[in-house]
């Protein structure tokens, strides 16, 4: 993982996400309150799974975050939907220079402890991200065992889309997901944005 020596000179933002509208966000908004995050610099998407691709007001800050800025939460399961693909996403923002505070877990990559944390954490998604290679690999090679060919499908079934949507979930890169299941990048993307691959 890339790490940066930059220290916090930006804004430090805030990012709340409830899965449900019945969830409460108070806990989380006590946590950011405590850690000096003013409520006009916060960001909530409501009702929104860790599951979805897409939230928009994660986006939104992604987005509006600048080099410097502290993007802070309660926990880091609020930012996505595997180890893998939190993994991934803390890269990037650390790539950009903006820094991440999850109060829950006691990481600050602003500190030397919170880089060492960070390091940590992407060697554990990069192994969930060969576990499910794996498997993948697996499934494919059973298919073809019972006589379900692989290579390029001129339709990708159901199947072939959740295995798309996992593996792009888990922080996998498109090319190496179209290699892995045998189908062009242009399909692996139309798979992971089209709304076909479900979970």
């Amino acid at each position: 993982m890339t790490t940066t020596s930059k220290t916090p000179t930006g804004t430090r933002l805030g990012y709340v996400r409830v899965s449900t509208g019945k969830q409460d966000e108070t806990l989380q908004h006590d946590a950011l309150d405590g850690a000096g995050v003013l409520k006009r610099n916060r960001y909530a998407d409501h009702g929104v799974s860790g599951s979805k691709t897409t939230r928009p007001a994660l986006d939104a800050m992604l987005s509006d975050a600048q080099p410097g800025d502290v993007i802070t939460v309660y926990k880091l399961d609020r930012l996505g939907r595997s180890t893998a693909h939190v993994a991934q996403l803390i890269e990037d923002l650390t790539a950009r220079g903006i820094h991440v505070h999850s109060i829950g877990d006691g990481l600050d990559s602003t500190t030397s402890t919170g880089k060492a944390m960070l390091q940590m954490l992407a060697i554990f998604a990069e192994l969930e991200r060969s576990f499910i290679r794996e498997r993948t690999t697996a499934g494919l090679a059973a298919a073809k065992a019972q006589g379900r060919t692989g290579g390029r499908p001129r339709v990708a079934d159901s199947a072939t889309a959740r295995k798309a949507q996992t593996l792009r979930n888990a922080g996998e890169r498109v090319p190496e997901i179209a290699k892995t299941l045998g189908v062009s990048i242009a399909t692996v993307y139309r798979l992971t944005t089209s709304g076909k691959a479900t979970s």
